[in-house]
């Protein structure tokens, strides 16, 4: 994995946004009564990345997150506040 941080820990901000990020993907696919591996498929990627990704452990790229949200027929929204 990528040491995006100078000491190489993720702060906790970032951290917490990722469990929010994660928590609502596991959401949107449980409703859809998706596995992890047919969003993946779905998605071209690799079931351990939607893991990590549900996790909170994996940085994604907004363009793979806006594929994950149209994969499972959401809409990816962004607010800073």
């Amino acid at each position: 994995m990528k040491t995006r941080f100078a000491d190489g820990r993720v702060p906790e901000k970032n951290r917490s946004a990722r469990k929010m990020v994660a928590a609502e993907l596991k959401t949107a696919r449980l409703s859809k009564k998706l596995t992890q591996q047919e969003l993946a498929d779905m998605t071209g990627t690799q079931k351990s990345n939607i893991c990590r990704m549900e996790s909170g452990s994996y940085n994604p790229s907004l363009d793979f997150l806006v594929k994950v949200a149209n994969s499972l027929d959401r809409e990816l929204k962004v607010t800073l506040e």
